[in-house]
């Protein structure tokens, strides 16, 4: 069949199966350009590895590490004429590239927050590796099931104490706008955090650690973000502010726990680009099209696959993360260098629908949007049938 986007609100309800093979391929490319990553870990659990930051992360690791990779995710496979989701599509090309690599990797599909999935996970990591050298966890999800209770938490993306109204951007038809958003009530922040937070990743650890499979000096990573000011009501301050706040509890627990095996847990904060989560996000994605026509205009724009890879080449294994002064690793530094957010607050107060053209880089927002699905990659013949029913080797 022939697939074209189909986009509602801020996501898009199909995938183009090469062309997620494709974006995959040319981040394969970005990191083996760079040449090996010197102390790369060697085996590796991603638990949120099919989009975004967890698939770079799968990446650079296997691709600069030469790691053995487990990946855990939840995506939809095809169904007549219904494609897959992108992410169960970048990781079926993530899988064949690994193999003709000769490179291991296995993946599972299923809810990540479950018991049974930590269960699936340490036996294939006990079979086949024994142990993991390293620990990402990227789980950005909407919902939860709580493995203890079976309550099913949702997260809200809301302010705290009182209403906020701000620009935005309807990312449909390009016109800026505004938006008022009321504020959460305590049971949201508190589902919120549930879902968001770290409570999750230590229990992911804490039955890694329980089995064994946690080698010698591991390294576990949780990835967060602040931002600057003017998205604070709505990110550091708000509900999803609230659950990064758990995060960072959870990461100096965590680092506690490692501290007999010579391990660490770390925060890695990151930078602001266009993912399916990001997306969602009300005013960040008009600060983001600001945000990517002054990096890319001073040189130091970067995707997440860059980002991934300095965080493991630069920082994690360099011996010297340079963490700030609460511990965390900061992959937003360019972004937040104070030349880029000068100019952001200049143009913030100023665009508006008529001049936005002028100052944000919608084109590249668009097309970064796109390319989450698979869509606009050069090289793929989108008018030409493709078969969407594409298997993953290691789960079909």
């Amino acid at each position: 069949m022939v697939v074209a986007p189909k986009i509602r609100g801020f996501i898009c309800t199909t995938a183009h199966p090469e062309g997620c093979a494709k974006h995959v391929a040319e981040q394969i490319a970005v990191v083996k350009s760079r040449g090996p990553i010197a102390n790369g870990p060697k085996k590796v659990l991603v638990i949120g590895s099919s989009t975004g930051y967890g698939l770079a992360s799968r990446i650079a690791a296997a691709f600069g590490s030469n790691a053995a990779t487990v990946g855990v995710f939840f995506e939809r496979a095809s169904e007549g004429d219904r494609t897959a989701t992108a992410g169960w599509y970048n990781s079926a090309a993530f899988e064949r590239e690994a193999a003709a690599a000769g490179l291991y990797a296995r993946s599972f599909n299923g809810d990540a927050f479950s018991d049974a999935m930590k269960s699936e996970v340490i036996a294939a990591i006990k079979k086949d590796l024994g142990q993991v050298d390293c620990v990402i966890y990227s789980l950005a999800s909407p919902r939860r099931t709580h493995p203890k209770t079976g309550e099913v938490l949702k997260s809200v993306l809301k302010p705290i104490g009182e209403s906020y109204t701000n620009k935005n951007l309807n990312t449909g038809n390009g016109v800026v706008n505004e938006i008022t958003i009321d504020p959460a009530n305590e049971d949201e922040i508190a589902q919120t955090v549930a879902v968001m937070g770290g409570e999750d990743w230590e229990m992911w650890m804490e039955a890694l650690a329980s089995a064994n499979v946690l080698a010698p000096g591991v390294q576990t990573l949780a990835y967060s973000y602040i931002g600057p000011v003017l998205t604070w009501p709505i990110y550091k301050n708000g509900t999803i502010g609230q659950a990064k706040l758990d995060l960072e509890r959870a990461q100096k627990a965590l680092d506690q726990k490692l501290a007999p095996l010579g391990g660490k847990a770390w925060i890695s904060v990151n930078k602001a680009l266009v993912t399916q989560a990001s997306s969602a996000i009300p005013v960040v994605p008009l600060y983001i099209s600001l945000l990517y026509k002054i990096m890319k205009a001073a040189g130091s724009h970067e995707e997440c696959i860059e980002q991934m890879d300095r965080l493991f080449r630069d920082r994690l294994c360099s011996g010297n993360p340079h963490p700030d002064e609460a511990g965390r690793i900061r992959l937003d530094d360019w972004e937040m260098a104070e030349s880029v957010q000068n100019l952001i607050s200049e143009r913030w107060d100023s665009v508006t629908t008529e001049n936005f053209a002028e100052l944000a880089d919608f084109a590249g927002y668009q097309a970064n949007f796109l390319k989450l699905f698979g869509f606009g990659l050069e090289g793929v013949d989108y008018s030409a049938d493709t078969d969407v029913a594409v298997s993953i080797p290691s789960i079909s």
